[in-house]
């Protein structure tokens, strides 16, 4: 039997199970990555990740945690996570999917009926459908709580009016997670419901934002958008409640450990033989600093993560730790991108086509800022970090207990 043919009940420990992935990784991922995905439109490249989610499902990789009768792998988190950490090795096309299999998917197995279920999950499982997640708004950013779209409730219908923004990959998505308002006299954390919606349904408009880089995110605008009250999860007042939910799982997503951008062996091949100011780029001090300072840091998230695994092990839910992981390795690695840029002087601000965050410094630089943004700033896990880990008194929010129509502004 094949290494990658076997069941996840033949592993007994991770070191095995890694093995496995790696087979499977090497035998498959090089005909969808690199050389495969170079210079083709994206849309030649979503297809290549719907080919590649669906290869993974084959073999049950895809949604590794989600249970077989939904098209899971049936494995336990651990598993996930080693999964995660092997294909960050390739430069797939797996981007498509991040979002939709780490949030709308997930909430989607915790919080819908077994009928929609079984119609919606398998389907995102094998890369046929993509989704989108819609909290933000032109308001509404790092305070979920203050959103503004409205939900207007009319028997067994509701009517969605208002603006979403910075939706990853919203102008490809089939279908889309929502938190809208219900009620405007209620504090602004219980007045709030969950939906999901078909993102092709009448007076549902997006427009794309254009970024530095490349651009994957938009505005999505509600028009007089009618859905049935069958596509809400959890109960009216929930949405609040379940939006933590989803963002719980967003931060704790796995990320390599150079937070998606180049790793050393990258640093090394790049800089060799190159001279910046009449010196070796290699020998430049600031960027012997960051090498240095970003293996350190490396070797103290992989210790917190030692301890998620030997948890995750045993069977318990991943705690606030993401926070840190998340926190430091995406400022590491934009420091580190800051460094190879200084150490290559003035050729660093030319851009090349087609470079990636994962080949390319000046890429992992400019696209860091937005690394930092999104799944909660910077100021969010900091203070995730103070209040979950460090027991700190939370900040004090004078808004809390007041009817969200009486905030001023």
């Amino acid at each position: 039997m094949a290494a990658d043919e076997m069941s996840l009940e033949d592993f007994s420990d991770r070191n095995t199970y890694r093995e496995q992935v790696r087979s499977f990784l090497r035998r498959h991922a090089p005909s969808y990555s690199g050389k495969a995905r170079a210079g083709i439109s994206l849309d030649a490249d979503v297809a290549l990740g719907r080919a590649w989610q669906k290869l993974k499902s084959e073999h049950r990789f895809a949604a590794i945690t989600l249970p077989r009768s939904l098209g899971g792998g049936g494995g336990t988190p651990l598993q996930k996570v080693i999964f995660n950490q092997e294909e960050a090795e390739f430069d797939l096309p797996v981007q498509y999917f991040g979002i939709s299999l780490g949030q709308p998917i997930p909430i989607m197995a915790h919080y819908a009926t077994e009928e929609q279920k079984a119609e919606l999950v398998p389907p995102a499982v094998r890369g046929e459908t993509i989704w989108c997640q819609m909290f933000s708004e032109p308001a509404a950013g790092s305070d979920l709580a203050a959103l503004r779209l409205r939900a207007r409730r009319d028997g067994n219908n509701w009517t969605l009016d208002g603006q979403k923004l910075w939706t990853s990959w919203a102008h490809i998505s089939d279908w889309g997670v929502v938190v809208a308002r219900h009620d405007a006299t209620l504090p602004k954390h219980r007045g709030l419901t969950y939906f999901f919606v078909n993102m092709r349904a009448p007076g549902i408009s997006v427009r794309p934002v254009r970024l530095l880089g490349p651009s994957h995110v938009n505005e999505v605008f509600f028009d007089n958008v009618v859905i049935p009250d069958s596509q809400r999860l959890g109960e009216v007042g929930d949405g609040f409640k379940i939006a933590v939910h989803t963002l719980m799982i967003e931060r704790y997503s796995v990320m390599d450990r150079w937070g998606y951008g180049p790793n050393p062996a990258t640093l090394l091949r790049g800089l060799a033989g190159r001279t910046a100011g009449g010196l070796a780029a290699l020998q430049d001090p600031e960027l012997r600093e960051a090498v240095a300072q970003s293996i350190y840091e490396e070797r103290a998230l992989a210790e917190i993560n030692r301890r998620a695994f030997i948890a995750m092990a045993e069977g318990k839910e991943p705690g606030p730790e993401g926070s840190i992981t998340k926190l430091v390795t995406i400022a590491t690695r934009q420091r580190l991108a800051r460094a190879v840029m200084n150490a290559i002087g003035a050729e660093a601000l030319q851009r090349t086509p087609n470079a990636t965050q994962r080949d390319d410094f000046t890429e992992s630089w400019i696209t860091g800022s937005l690394s930092r943004i999104a799944g909660g700033t910077d100021q969010i896990l900091r203070n995730t970090i103070a209040e979950k880990i460090l027991g700190l008194p939370q900040d004090h929010r004078p808004d809390k207990a007041v009817p969200f129509n009486q905030i001023p502004g």
